[in-house]
């Protein structure tokens, strides 16, 4: 049974509930964690990876409505997960989640939720919810599950009405590392897990941590790099200190514009003494906010694993024109309109035009709006890593 998107009506085993800052409640049976969490309400197309979505940091504040209406049923394991910090605080399906076939599988669905605090709501009409957010674009609200079914919507609906929402919303300090880290973790491998890499002479890439996934660093091992992250709020004295041949700027949640307040003028100090770098989601927001592009709030902005990205500006040479099968995870944008004389955009999504890729003339810099990690192309992207690693020979 599927509870209306939009009825105020509690049904007799509602045991959890979404209420929107507009004071429309959403019903549905609770699982996972119990209590509440407020976060913006979102949208996520991908078939596969939910543990991996959930575990994302980008997805820190946020309510993550998943358009696939079978999740959880492979069950949940130590391997996929992302990130050890914050991620989604909760999640919206459409089918109760049934037990896990999946040989990979160590835990259930609903257990692993509780394990890291997320709350989880089953049995909602999650095409409706997303056509709403589609027309008003992703509104603040309050996810909540008791089993005795009892809760204080006005309480809930002024705690939604409360939040401030994400605009002007600094995240990156809350789920970055508190300190450095000398990264080791390679690829993955079926039966084996996580490989290691040496610490050897190979080239040094400083990653700065706003929120990053771990994968991302993996795949910078995987081309051909020694990586040693630090902290969000790290400084242009700390980063040279580890003599790095190149800086990666991670992904992460939040508004660029608030980061970018302290983190825009490290990467202006980097771009000023030629360093090569590579930028990921907010790391590619801030790094053309630091070449003096300006970035928005989008509409509803882009999740899921089936976004196509083309190449273009004549950056890519043979390979103008390409399209990229991509995975995507952002409520901001670069606006391409503010776009400077010298920043040239290398890529654009096709579902809207919005910009997906920039690259500084006459520097070693470059970013990109998607998470080439991610592979749903399988391989489309790895290119990327690839070509920032041959910066720093």
């Amino acid at each position: 049974m599927a509870f209306s998107a939009s009825s105020s009506a509690q049904p007799k085993d509602a045991t959890g509930v979404l209420v929107l800052a507009d004071g429309t409640v959403v019903w549905g049976k609770g699982f996972g964690a119990t209590g509440s969490a407020v976060g913006e309400v979102c949208f996520n197309t991908a078939m596969t990876g939910y543990q991996e979505v959930m575990t994302d940091p980008s997805y820190a504040a946020q309510i993550v409505t998943f358009t696939f209406p079978h999740i959880g049923n492979v069950g949940t394991n130590d391997e996929d997960v992302e990130s050890a910090v914050e991620g989604a605080v909760g999640c919206i399906v459409r089918e109760e989640v049934t037990h896990s076939s999946n040989f990979r599988s160590t835990s259930e669905f609903g257990d692993w939720l509780v394990k890291h605090g997320k709350i989880g709501l089953s049995g909602v009409d999650t095409r409706a919810l997303t056509r709403r957010i589609r027309m008003t674009g992703a509104p603040n609200a309050v996810i909540a599950h008791a089993p005795d079914g009892k809760f204080d919507l006005e309480a809930l609906v002024q705690r939604a009405q409360e939040w401030p929402g994400l605009e002007g919303m600094d995240l990156a300090q809350r789920v970055s590392r508190e300190k450095q880290q000398d990264w080791e973790g390679g690829s993955w491998t079926l039966g084996k897990g996580y490989g290691r890499s040496a610490r050897d002479s190979k080239p040094h890439v400083v990653a700065i941590d706003y929120g990053s996934k771990d994968n991302i660093f993996r795949n910078l091992v995987k081309a051909g790099a020694r990586v040693t992250v630090l902290p969000a709020k790290a400084t242009v004295e700390e980063i040279l200190a580890h003599k790095p041949d190149g800086v990666f700027l991670s992904n992460g949640p939040g508004d660029p514009a608030a980061t970018g307040e302290y983190a825009v003028p490290v990467i202006r100090a980097l771009l000023d003494m030629d360093m090569p770098i590579f930028g990921i989601c907010l790391g590619h927001q801030m790094l053309a906010i630091a070449a003096g592009a300006k970035t928005t709030k989008m509409h509803q902005g882009h999740r899921g694993a089936n976004h196509p990205v083309q190449r273009v500006g004549g950056h890519w040479g043979e390979t103008e024109g390409l399209v990229e099968i991509t995975s995507m995870n952002h409520g901001f944008a670069v606006d391409g309109d503010t776009l400077p004389a010298g920043v040239e955009q290398t890529h654009v999504s096709l579902f809207d035009g919005s910009n997906c890729g920039i690259a500084i003339t006459g520097k070693k810099a470059f970013g990109v709006q998607y998470h080439p990690e991610a592979s749903p192309g399988p391989q489309d992207s790895f290119y990327l890593f690839e070509k920032f690693v041959g910066m720093l020979g």
